[in-house]
C-alpha cells in the first residue's frame, strides 16, 4: 500500500445565486505551505473564502481517509464532507 498524504488549498466562490461554490483546487507540499496558500486565495478577485486540508491514503487503489481541515479562511460553508 502506497500512502501519501496530499496537502490542498482551496478556494469559495460565489455563483449566480449567491451560493458558496468551490474553485480550483492547489496542491500544496506540506501543511505550511497549504495554509499560506489558502490565506493568499482570500485576497484574489471573487474569493469569498478558503479552507486549507490534508487527506491521507492510497492513490493505487481510490482510498482516502476524509478530509482533515487544516485551517479556514473567510466565508466557508459549514458542511465541508464532499472534499
Amino acid at each position: 500500500m502506497a500512502d501519501v498524504t496530499y496537502y490542498v488549498a482551496l478556494p469559495f466562490l460565489q455563483d449566480d445565486a449567491c451560493e458558496p461554490t468551490v474553485g480550483e483546487p492547489a496542491e500544496c507540499q506540506n501543511p505550511t505551505a497549504a495554509i499560506r496558500r489558502a490565506e493568499a486565495l482570500t485576497r484574489q478577485l471573487g474569493v469569498i473564502g478558503s479552507i486549507a486540508f490534508s487527506r491521507h491514503g492510497d492513490p493505487n487503489i481510490g482510498e482516502f481517509s476524509d478530509a482533515v481541515v487544516l485551517r479556514k479562511f473567510g466565508n466557508v460553508p459549514d458542511d465541508l464532507s464532499g472534499l
